[in-house]
């Protein structure tokens, strides 16, 4: 059995999606961010960062969840991280994620949802006009990189690129995020959004713009259960 830590915000979305996906074997551990869970000394001895998603495999640990959903998937034999020349581009759209696409839109559900939901001020106008001229600079990249046309990101078949990339977009109304402007990208998370681990991640249906917590039989709070 692994162990999966997480909360119901974006940057474990995709962790839990994949290990969703794949059927993974794994009992979740819900951090409760409000009341600083993840700033415990007994998560911060598995994440240092004190920061969402980390993967426990007995005495392996993996944070960050693209790194997370590779493992998953070699644990299971399955093909979302595939090992042949498909890594090359999968690596590629993971860095270029990172630093531009899911980098501006992140900045776009921090200011629009996550202030809001954890009581840090107003959005800042400011921020939101730069990550919103990135989010369209980087989007029209993606929109024209979709129009080939293809299904998918890299190969014929979905990848753990897919679910690092789309990171944001399941909250695209909420955030502001464009996306309506650029119709390959859309249609491409049309496509996602017909596996249910895609619109449905997290245990006991939470969702990335609620406060809640749900509950299910492998979910405890970090440190008890609930």
């Amino acid at each position: 059995m692994m162990t999966l830590y997480y909360s119901d915000v974006l940057s474990a979305h995709r962790a839990c999606a994949g290990a969703k996906h794949l059927n993974a074997p794994v009992e979740y551990r819900y951090l409760d961010l409000a009341k600083k869970d993840q700033k415990q000394a007994g998560y911060l001895a598995i994440n240092p960062n004190g920061r969402v998603p980390a993967l426990v495999k007995d005495q392996r640990i993996t944070w960050e969840s693209d790194a997370i959903i590779c493992q998953l998937s070699d644990e299971l034999g399955a093909d979302l991280w595939p090992h042949d020349t498909r890594q090359t581009d999968i690596i590629r759209w993971f860095s270029w994620n990172a630093q531009h696409f899911t980098a501006a839109g992140a900045a776009l559900y921090f200011e629009n949802i996550n202030k809001e939901r954890f009581g840090l001020g107003p959005p800042d106008p400011t921020i939101i006009a730069a990550a919103l001229g990135n989010f369209r600079r980087f989007a029209a990249v993606l929109n024209e990189q979709l129009a080939r046309p293809r299904a998918w990101l890299v190969g014929t078949s979905l990848t753990v690129a897919d679910f690092s990339v789309a990171a944001a977009l399941p909250y695209a109304e909420q955030a502001h995020l464009p996306i309506d402007d650029f119709p390959n990208v859309r249609r491409w998370h049309d496509r996602l959004n017909q596996f249910d681990a895609w619109r449905e991640p997290f245990p006991g249906g939470l969702s990335c713009t609620t406060t809640g917590r749900g509950t299910g039989e492998h979910q405890e709070r970090f440190g008890q259960p609930i």
